[in-house]
């Protein structure tokens, strides 16, 4: 069990320690001179695709873009779920059939909250 446990401490360490050196190693470069450091107007200009942006550059998002984006999430949450449950539902039983089937209820109960919203509607 406590090899277990080190191979989570490994993990962390090495994960921690590969952080450290992926945002350390510019800086360290720029502190040593390697990577150049000579901002101008130029280089800290915007710019898309390399060409300059005409008309106004702050354009805002229609919200239903988010509404849209959060069910997208939470129905690939839904299907994560319910992947590993469908793969091993024969050996499962009625239990798990009726925590799953109070999971989807939850699920459904938030749909048909958002469908009454409105956030399902594009006019």
């Amino acid at each position: 069990m406590l090899t277990d446990y080190g191979y989570i401490a490994l993990f962390l360490v090495a994960a921690i320690l590969f952080t450290a050196i992926v945002l350390g190693l510019p800086v360290l470069l720029r502190i040593i001179g390697i990577v150049p450091n000579k901002p101008d107007k130029v280089k800290n200009a915007t710019y898309e695709c390399g060409v300059e942006t005409q008309g106004r550059t702050w354009v805002q998002f229609n919200f239903r873009y988010y509404y849209y984006a959060l069910l997208l999430i939470a129905f690939d949450v839904l299907l994560v779920f319910l992947f590993p449950w469908a793969t091993q539902i024969g050996s499962l039983g009625f239990y798990a059939f009726g925590i799953v089937l109070a999971f989807l209820i939850i699920v459904m109960v938030g749909y048909l909250y958002a469908w009454k919203k409105g956030a399902l509607e594009w006019n």
